[in-house]
């Protein structure tokens, strides 16, 4: 097959238990010698999909085509062949603990394969060098660490050399640390031997840095597929919580609108707006708080927005919105006749930044206020009203 054609091929697949669907008309396509992600709801059907892959479920409905051969037409030697070009790495590793990591990595090739027992040692000996393995070789699965067990699990799948390599949640029950370098470990290792990956997890945004490919399963459909890059520039609300997880859970602290959700309301304004209403916008600028959030961390920086949306609260009506542009960027928005609510807002926020606590606070932390406002016109965009506000803006810390 051309290598612009996808190794395989998911079309329309659908699969209920009990009654109950867990997979409807899924459809994605996996490239070869790339990294697809498959990400979802814990029991969203990620790893059902996998097994109809692999040959373990059979669909009810719906086509695999694997290297341009349909499932639906194979025969069983056509599909055995297509198992020993595929490998698989356990969630919990499923080593043996009763076999040594050599022989644990040497297994499949005893079960899979014929070769003589020169030719297993050998290529058990060549995964052992590559993943820096020699000092564990002849030790047992407990008496080495758990990120030692990872790398002897995917020494055991690159063992037969295969095509492709499925990773079912590859980093469940590691800390943050040793998920990172699970990640770093499947990386640098697809770069060497150039295979095939898809891997199934939860771990968001860890994964987008690796895959070349997410596609996002809910609800037993498939509702995203494209690049890291492209699913974080959608403006699908749906997929915000894919992307934006840590950061909604920040909003829910904060009362804060996210970007998304600001926007929206801001357009929302204008689209309502009667005669005689006007869109009050103010904007406050905090200068080096993506610094701050470099140098000292978010959890620092979340301390100073909570605080000041905490007060903006104090004074916001109730059918005003509040939210967080960018890193660096607070917006007030209210659709309003009373012109004078402009000035009330700035006063109020004028008066937070010149208490001397406040003040002291942004100079230890080298950052700068500005405060903004405008009087928007309600067929303005959202993105170039809150650009008239920041043309406003005036230093006061």
């Amino acid at each position: 097959m051309s290598s612009t054609t996808p190794l395989i091929q998911l079309r329309n697949i659908s699969k209920a238990f009990g009654g109950r669907d867990i997979l409807r008309g899924a459809t994605f396509d996996i490239q070869r010698n790339e990294i697809t992600a498959i990400i979802g709801k814990s029991g969203g059907g990620k790893s059902v999909l996998v097994k109809h892959i692999i040959g373990l479920i059979t669909a009810d409905s719906g086509e695999i085509i694997f290297d341009g051969l349909p499932y639906s037409t194979m025969k069983r030697k056509d599909f055995s062949a297509i198992k020993n070009r595929c490998s698989y790495m356990f969630q919990n590793n499923a080593l043996f603990d009763s076999m040594t990591v050599f022989e644990n990595i040497a297994l499949p090739l005893r079960e899979k394969f014929t070769f003589g027992k020169a030719d297993i040692e050998d290529k058990v000996r060549s995964r052992i060098e590559q993943l820096e393995l020699a000092e564990v070789a002849q030790m047992y699965p407990k008496q080495i660490s758990g990120g030692m067990q990872k790398r002897v699990a995917l020494a055991r799948a690159l063992v037969t050399e295969p095509e492709i390599i499925f990773f079912d949640e590859p980093t469940t029950g590691l800390d943050p640390i040793r998920k990172k370098t699970v990640f770093s470990m499947i990386h640098r290792y697809h770069e060497q031997l150039n295979f095939t990956a898809v891997i199934i997890t939860h771990d968001i945004p860890d994964i987008f840095y690796i895959a070349h490919t997410v596609n996002i399963l809910d609800e037993g459909r498939i509702i995203f597929s494209g690049s890291p890059v492209a699913l974080e520039q959608s403006s699908d609300p749906g997929l915000y919580t894919y992307t934006h997880g840590h950061e909604m859970l920040i909003d829910e602290l904060t009362g804060l609108h996210n970007r998304l959700s600001l926007m929206r309301k801001i357009e929302a304004f204008g689209a309502e707006a009667k005669d005689g209403e006007k869109l009050v916008l103010v904007t406050v600028r905090l200068l080096g708080m993506r610094t701050m959030i470099d140098y000292k961390g978010d959890l620092l920086a979340h301390a100073f927005i909570k605080n000041l949306a905490k007060f903006v609260q104090t004074f916001l009506p109730s059918d005003a919105c509040a939210g967080m542009f960018s890193k660096e960027i607070l917006v007030l928005a209210y659709k309003t006749e009373d012109e004078s609510t402009l000035e009330m807002f700035l006063n109020q926020l004028e008066g937070y930044f010149t208490n001397l606590t406040i003040e002291t606070y942004c100079h230890k932390h080298r950052l700068q206020v500005e405060i903004g406002g405008a009087l928007t016109d309600k067929e303005l965009t959202a993105y170039s009203a809150i650009q008239e506000a920041l043309a406003t803006s005036k230093k006061y810390v």
